[in-house]
């Protein structure tokens, strides 16, 4: 027997958030721990393992932190930049390529494209699987409907293995960068810790 990923979520959310333990909700509560509870395998390309250099730096900010993110194109800007933000919350070195989990994002310009991408992001650490992510690939980069489709390559999160770095509670607007010209692709993104 296998829950789909949103099932369970709704199940484990009627059964912790109300309190109730109706014989339904018990019934409920047991498909979703049988869920957990069930190995999770997946096979990986080559190409899905591989990982990319890190270009990404953190800049000092009076509250926040800053990320500061490059590369060949704008795409992998936002590759990098979402990186450095779990880089943040833990040893990224630690993160082992178990799992992955697509993400899909719009906004109307860019910059909210940039705060939307980081906010599901972290969504996916925040909310279950708990993945936090080694390796982010965008499939497709729409800059005109500003439109992003990504795949999350990681893990779940876990205390024992994972170090805690520091909690992002937020994405921030705040002297957010983009810059997309020839010969400098690069991003300034504040986050709120």
């Amino acid at each position: 027997m296998k829950v789909p990923a949103l099932r369970c979520q709704l199940l484990f959310l009627f059964v912790f958030s109300t309190g109730q333990r109706s014989g339904a909700t018990r019934a409920a509560h047991r498909e979703v721990e049988f869920y957990r509870s069930q190995p999770k395998t997946m096979e990986f390309t080559p190409e899905e393992l591989e990982l990319p250099p890190c270009k990404y730096e953190y800049l000092d900010h009076p509250a926040d932190v800053q990320l500061h993110a490059w590369g060949d194109n704008l795409t992998e800007c936002f590759e990098q930049v979402a990186v450095a933000m779990y880089g943040y919350m833990t040893e990224i070195d630690k993160v082992e390529i178990l799992d992955k989990q697509e993400i899909e994002v719009s906004s109307d310009d860019m910059q909210g494209l940039l705060f939307q991408f980081l906010d599901e992001c972290l969504f996916v650490f925040s909310a279950e699987p708990f993945l936090i992510a080694r390796k982010v690939v965008i499939t497709e980069f729409d800059k005109e409907a500003f439109t992003i489709k990504a795949t999350l390559y990681g893990e779940e999160f876990d205390l024992a293995k994972h170090p805690q770095g520091t909690e992002v509670k937020a994405i921030t607007y705040a002297s957010m960068q983009i810059y997309d010209n020839p010969g400098q692709h690069e991003l300034f993104v504040i986050i709120d810790i």
